[in-house]
């Protein structure tokens, strides 16, 4: 079974393209690509709320997601939130 997960992000008014560009600038997303057990990792912009961000993540194992949470670069997007973000909402899926 491997695990899916959907992270939507509302960023604080006008903030979603900084909060993207100081994920690109960190490598998050290569960085989580490299990560053992991990399947997809992509974000999607709303086409109808320029404050909404839509990550997709797909995991071989819910262990291997438990792990990719402890890694370095997971402490770069905790302050990227403090910093862009006002709300997270997390559903997550068996595939």
């Amino acid at each position: 079974m491997s695990l899916g997960i959907n992270v939507t992000y509302r960023t604080k008014p006008g903030q979603r393209q900084a909060f993207l560009d100081g994920l690109s600038a960190a490598g998050v997303r290569q960085a989580v690509l490299a990560e053992a057990g991990c399947l997809q990792y992509d974000y999607y912009l709303s086409a109808g709320d320029p404050e909404e961000v839509l990550l997709v993540e797909q995991w071989e194992s819910p262990e291997a997601q438990k792990i990719h949470l402890t890694q370095p670069h997971m402490d770069m997007v905790k302050q990227l939130k403090a910093r862009f973000v006002e709300q997270t909402t997390l559903v997550s899926y068996e595939l």
